[in-house]
């Protein structure tokens, strides 16, 4: 397990080297082809009830059952993509459930938004000569609103963590990597 933590650490990281990286991807080369690869993922649906492992033409997705889902719970998207008649690659995304992450963007919208428009607010009220310290006060509340929703992401990421490891052992474990 412990070899697993710090391989998935690893392949999580982008290029930019930091952990700053809100949805971690890794990419592998493996010498199979991609439809024994999908087939033994497509398999595993009815070999194990740990996770619920569906596809989608090259696109498989691989989740946590709903009865152990929690909000942060996340997901494994994975691609395989053919190369040639004897190697594909795996192309992997761990995100939030698509409704966490719609949500958390439209909140983030909002945020940005209300910031534009309070600023917006306060130029036009100095530009008329009254007062704009409430709305300066808005812009600043407006930035401390969105690093607590930077900051609840990355609490969720942390809190999902042992369940992206879980997926991306069962990954290795099913394909045989």
């Amino acid at each position: 397990m412990k070899n697993s933590i710090i391989e998935i650490n690893k392949y999580c990281i982008m290029s930019l080297g930091e952990e700053i990286v809100l949805r971690p991807r890794f990419k592998r080369t493996i010498s199979e082809s991609n439809e024994t690869i999908l087939k033994r993922l497509e398999s595993s649906k009815n070999t194990q009830k740990d996770f619920i492992v569906t596809r989608v033409d090259n696109h498989v997705f691989i989740k946590i059952p709903k009865n152990k889902q929690h909000f942060w719970s996340p997901q494994l998207h994975v691609e395989v993509d053919e190369i040639d008649a004897q190697s594909c690659e795996l192309n992997g995304l761990f995100g939030p459930s698509p409704t966490v992450w719609t949500f958390f963007m439209f909140l983030h919208f909002l945020v940005v938004c209300l910031f534009i428009g309070f600023g917006i607010w306060a130029y036009t009220n100095a530009t008329l000569g009254n007062s704009y310290a409430i709305q300066v006060a808005l812009m600043i509340f407006m930035i401390f609103v969105w690093f607590v929703l930077y900051f609840g992401g990355r609490m969720g990421k942390a809190t999902g963590k042992p369940e992206m490891i879980d997926l991306y052992t069962f990954l290795k474990t099913t394909i045989n990597i």
